[in-house]
This record gives C-alpha cells, structure tokens and sequence, in this order.
C-alpha cells in the first residue's frame, strides 16, 4: 500500500459554496491550476498556492486543504 496526498479544493468550495473561479480571485491562484487539482490532473501543489488558499478561505489546518490517503496498488 502506498500514500498519495489529495488536494481537497472541490471539497472546499462546495462547502463554501464558491466557483472555482471566485476561489482564483480570493486566492490568486491561477484558475487553470485550481481546476487541474480540482479534478486530479495535478500531482503537485505550491506551499505559497497552500498558503494563498488557506488565508483565502480562513483556513487554520492545513489538512482541510490537503490529505494523505492509502492507495492500493494493482
């Protein structure tokens, strides 16, 4: 079994009830980035992008943002 960490940022703004887009702004995070991690077709997330999106959303934990999970390898 191995981990991989997940980015939670659909999570994060159905919950706060955001666009992807008004993320972008709040955060200024690119919104081609934050779709990319959105939908998991990016394996790599900044600190200064982790930071930018918990000042944006008033996060204090960072593992609202970010989740390391087991995989099962096939």
């Amino acid at each position: 079994m191995t981990k991989k960490v997940v980015v939670n940022i659909r999570q994060l703004t159905k919950e706060r009830n955001i666009s992807l887009r008004e993320l972008s702004r709040l955060s200024d995070v690119r919104h081609a980035a934050l779709s990319e991690l959105s939908n998991g077709k990016r394996e790599n997330i900044s600190f200064s992008h982790i930071e930018r999106i918990a000042e944006a959303l008033d996060i204090k934990d960072i593992r609202e943002i970010i989740n390391l999970v087991d995989t099962h390898d096939s």
